[in-house]
């Protein structure tokens, strides 16, 4: 699609902020029950999994120590999904871990690449 080309960045950016706020708002939910209750008592493994949901996502969202942020939010996605969804069975189609496997590699990418435009990261040089 040549009307396309020339967006790269802007499209990243838009990508990694959109995915910060969707991982931003499970720890929101987990903690503030909020948009909709958690449906589930927070034991002390959902407490930090929710606890890097809100301050990984949240930096994610502004690109700010974004490669570690990523990093870490990675790799509690890929312990999420074998704790709770690869145990259930070995396809996330089946044990309900799409979600979950591909924020994993998506903040992978992330880790990998940084923050990019529209980022504090990309202000402070």
């Amino acid at each position: 699609m040549k009307f396309l080309d020339g967006y790269t960045e802007q499209a990243y950016a838009l990508l990694r902020i959109v995915a910060g706020l969707l991982f931003l708002a499970h720890g929101v939910q987990k903690f503030f029950n909020f948009p909709t209750a958690f449906p589930m008592p927070l034991n002390p493994m959902l407490s930090a999994a929710g606890a890097i949901e809100l301050v990984a996502g949240g930096l994610i969202v502004i690109g700010l120590f974004t490669r570690p942020a990523a990093f870490v939010a990675s790799g509690m996605a890929a312990v999420g999904y074998w704790m709770v969804h690869g145990s259930k069975d070995i396809f996330p189609i089946v044990n309900g871990g799409e979600t979950i496997a591909l924020y994993c590699f998506l903040f992978l990418f992330v880790a990998t690449r940084g923050a990019g435009i529209w980022s504090v990261d990309a202000a402070r040089g």
